[in-house]
């Protein structure tokens, strides 16, 4: 089929995502805020283009004019453009295996309101949790549109395992005992918030691996294998700052690849594994472990060192495999990166093949606590993003 010419109506929506974007990116890479001839400069939209499109987008509480910076050229100040503030509001949230949480955010990345409740969801009935998850969500929606000028966009569900993320079903979750879930209808059915804005549902670590290509920004790699040890290990490839979900959207399951004795990989490097390897009570979660690995018990550091060496080597072979040389510790791995980072590092420049040419490096994330939650909004924000006329007035 030949490519058609776009319409006039649809080129203009298509410039108002890409106006949006570079205002958005700007922030997002803690560039200066730019002003309309930067955006069209860096667009290469026609100024006169670029102020129609953005007058669009500050009057529906989109963008947001700052004060006006003075500039060496003649003519009017330069007025710098920013994400809009409390305007939109994008809702979300997580089920794991020890808690659930739900979070919103504003354009500007602002959290608005969040709730962390903590449980051990192990095994648990998935009808139970989503309810409880649903009055959560209903809470932190309640208090974030307090103020009648926000408006919620959307909503989105990180989750611990494989995701049909069309059919809103969750297909397999090893540690929470579920299988073949209908988590869209189940919520739909118990909360307010799940009811009137259909979650998109997506891979935890996905998800987290969105918010940590956000924060590695502006100096950090766009392109890296991001893992997250938390009671199963979840990893993510992104690639040039997006991440890469494979053909379904089940890339990454790092946790399940077995190692040498023909164990999964968290059997042995899990945050439970580390836990039960230093002679601590799984239950009490991993702060006793960093304790006992900053008063130097011998159990607690061989127990660390024995899981970095076990990531390192299944890392090793993610590397071999993709050529992205660079690793980002999350979740559990980044509270414990002073001990476990070395013996990560030490396994990825011996069983890496290209080690000697491009040498592997570790890092520790930037994106914050429960990094899903926020990777869960900013995925309902990047559909905004990506069409943002159906929120701007007619």
């Amino acid at each position: 089929m030949r490519p058609t010419a776009a319409r006039q109506g649809t080129l203009r929506e298509l410039n108002l995502g890409l106006v949006l974007r570079e205002v958005l990116d700007a922030a997002g890479s803690h560039r200066p805020p730019p002003s309309r001839a930067d955006v069209a400069a860096a667009t290469g939209l026609a100024r006169a283009t670029v102020s129609a499109l953005v007058d669009r987008l500050v009057a529906g509480g989109l963008l947001a004019e700052l004060e006006p910076t003075p500039t060496l050229r003649a003519g009017r100040p330069a007025v710098p453009l920013a994400p809009a503030g409390g305007t939109l509001v994008a809702l979300g949230a997580e089920v794991n295996v020890d808690y659930l949480a739900a979070r919103a955010l504003d354009l500007t990345g602002d959290v608005i309101a969040e709730t962390v409740v903590p449980g051990d969801h192990r095994g648990s009935d998935p009808a139970a949790v989503l309810r409880v998850l649903g009055a959560v969500a209903d809470d932190v929606l309640a208090r974030s549109t307090a103020d009648a000028a926000r408006r919620v966009v959307g909503t989105a569900l990180a989750l611990p395992g494989l995701v049909a993320r069309d059919a809103g079903t969750l297909l397999l979750a090893p540690n929470l005992g579920w299988r073949e879930v209908d988590v869209a209808d189940l919520l739909a059915g118990s909360s307010q918030a799940f009811a009137a804005h259909r979650p998109h549902l997506a891979n935890e670590a996905d998800l987290a691996a969105l918010a940590e290509a956000r924060a590695q920004r502006p100096d950090g790699p766009d392109s890296f294998v991001y893992v997250s040890g938390e009671i199963g290990i979840g990893a993510a490839l992104v690639l040039d700052g997006r991440v890469f979900g494979g053909r379904h959207g089940w890339a990454g399951e790092l946790g399940h690849t077995l190692v040498a004795d023909g164990r999964q990989l968290e059997q042995v490097a899990g945050q439970d594994a580390m836990l039960r390897a230093a002679g601590l009570d799984r239950q009490a979660g991993v702060a006793p472990l960093a304790d006992a690995l900053r008063h130097g018990e011998p159990a607690a550091h061989a127990a660390v060192t024995a899981a970095g060496a076990a990531l390192g080597a299944a890392l090793a072979n993610v590397v071999n495999t993709v050529d992205v040389p660079d690793v980002v510790l999350g979740g559990t791995y980044a509270r414990l990166a002073e001990h476990l980072a070395a013996p990560v590092a030490d396994a990825l420049r011996t069983h890496v093949l290209a080690a000697p040419w491009a040498p592997p490096t570790v890092r520790v994330a930037r994106a914050g606590e429960i990094p899903a939650l926020t990777g869960a909004a900013l995925a309902v924000l990047d559909r905004v993003v990506a069409d943002p006329a159906d929120w701007l007035p007619a």
